[in-house]
């Protein structure tokens, strides 16, 4: 399983990446460039999507990114990754709370099927009080998963009810109006992803 996923991964970042302009920020945004941790940020990453909070209201990347956001997209049900990397960014969050920087988390969820907003709302709040669940319909998702260039294909061998879902494991860092600028892989540690978060809600300030 871990296996699979680190491929899976590795082809999505590589995708993720072909698919990103070079030239990260503009002229005027010679601030920013210094943050992003990666060689390359921003570009054709990101986009519209409308999905389901954990209350059951339908929402918009507009209604959810109303503040700087950590979003990663995963599953309930995933028996490792999704856990660890899920915690890894509360805890990023958990430092940004303590410095006074006003960012929240958010999980999307690529196994509708099972990630029901109630279910959503019980695995979020494992994580921190203030990481919002986001669902909908397999459409939805779908459509939210190829904007940030996510991969994500569900196992058809094994049980029916309890199968597995091969995922990209990429975090995201989107801020309003200004949307995706950069991204944090799985061995970022929480300390590095809040210093690199600040450094760009900082140079924006």
């Amino acid at each position: 399983m871990t296996r699979t996923i680190a491929i899976t991964s590795a082809i999505a970042i590589a995708a993720l990446l072909a698919g990103t302009a070079y030239v990260a920020f503009g002229s005027s945004d010679t601030k920013l460039a210094s943050c992003s941790q990666a060689a390359v940020a921003g570009g054709s990453i990101g986009g519209p999507f409308e999905l389901v909070n954990e209350d059951g209201v339908t929402v918009t990347d507009v209604d959810v990114f109303t503040k700087p956001t950590i979003l990663y997209f995963g599953y309930t049900f995933c028996p490792d990754v999704c856990p660890l990397d899920n915690m890894r960014n509360a805890d990023a969050q958990r430092i940004l709370d303590a410095q006074g920087y006003d960012v929240q988390t958010a999980f999307i969820s690529i196994d509708p099927e099972r990630d029901t907003p109630e279910v959503m709302k019980e695995f979020t709040s494992l994580f921190h009080d203030n990481m919002i669940g986001l669902t909908g319909s397999p459409e939805q998702v779908k459509v939210a998963s190829k904007a940030y260039k996510t991969y994500y294909q569900k196992q058809v061998d094994g049980d029916p009810e309890y199968y597995l879902v091969d995922h990209s494991t990429q975090t995201y860092f989107v801020m309003p109006e200004r949307g995706f600028v950069d991204f944090f892989k799985r061995d970022d540690s929480p300390e590095k992803m809040a210093e690199t978060v600040a450094c760009f809600i900082d140079a924006i300030e």
